[in-house]
């Protein structure tokens, strides 16, 4: 599986800015995660780090994002794009919970940054189409085709994001001849506010699932079910509760003395999930 690129900040990176013209995508907050498809049909997944020949092992926070792939990967659509789909890596964020709030129900779990195959990463502007032809969603772009040497870092004014209430974390920024880089808000950052000082969940799995698996939570994942056609079972409402509230309180759970167990936590919540499908 292919590295993610480097993305230098772009305060320290002139060179980008010298010629050619910029995408600026919205940086949100989450995992680095990347996938491909093996001859076999299945996706092999992969952090920052290393691959997974089982998807099961990533952190049960990056899963929703997993899932919403597994879900939403046009195969077909890939295989008639390409001469080797098996050769082509996309990168993107699972995004979580890090300290910055978005509208979790809003926000797609997974949003692609990258597509590279065996010629290099593909342009911007075709990577948000292809992403778009596979039924996933690229991360939303602040500007197209802007000339390079009229972005000036030092005084960006960073706009408001398509997925909260405030402004972006930050942006990524892409020169259509090949160079990256990345720009963070400064008000957004470590230790900068509220946001990021989560309160710490120090809670049994039994009473997070008492305070997170609602009635409310039950009934949006069961409507989200039956929108796609499809069984509103315990398992399926298990799984997708567990993996929201793990993605949404991230930074909460991860800010604890005890890190959160994931099999005592779908113990805890399993009960619940199979009361609210009785009482249907």
């Amino acid at each position: 599986m292919k590295p993610f690129p480097e993305r230098p900040d772009a305060m320290d990176a002139p060179e980008m800015l010298e010629e050619g013209h910029l995408w600026l995508l919205e940086l949100v907050e989450g995992a680095p995660l990347r996938f491909e498809l093996q001859d076999s049909g299945l996706l092999t997944f992969g952090d920052a780090h290393r691959a997974y020949s089982d998807a099961d092992e990533l952190p049960l926070s990056v899963q929703a994002a997993v899932r919403h792939v597994r879900e939403q990967f046009d195969r077909e659509a890939l295989r008639t794009a390409v001469e080797d789909p098996t050769a082509v890596t996309f990168f993107d964020v699972a995004t979580r919970n890090e300290g910055v709030i978005y509208d979790w129900d809003r926000l797609p779990p997974f949003l692609g940054t990258e597509i590279r195959d065996e010629d290099g990463y593909r342009p911007p502007d075709a990577t948000e189409a292809i992403f778009e032809r596979l039924d996933l969603h690229p991360a939303p772009a602040l500007e197209r085709e802007r000339r390079a040497r009229d972005f000036q870092p030092s005084r960006y004014a960073f706009p408001d994001s398509a997925w909260r209430d405030g402004p972006v974390a930050g942006v990524l920024i892409h020169n259509k001849r090949g160079g990256r880089a990345v720009l963070l808000n400064p008000d957004l950052t470590a230790d900068s506010g509220p946001e990021r000082s989560p309160e710490p969940l120090d809670a049994t799995a039994e009473a997070l699932a008492e305070r997170f698996a609602t009635l409310e939570r039950f009934q949006a994942v069961a409507e989200s079910l039956r929108e796609r056609g499809w069984a509103v079972t315990v398992d399926a409402l298990l799984d997708r509760v567990v993996e929201g509230v793990a993605r949404e309180h991230h930074a909460c759970l991860a800010a604890g003395r005890a890190q959160l167990e994931p099999a005592a936590f779908r113990s805890a919540v399993a009960p619940l999930a199979r009361a609210w499908v009785d009482g249907q």
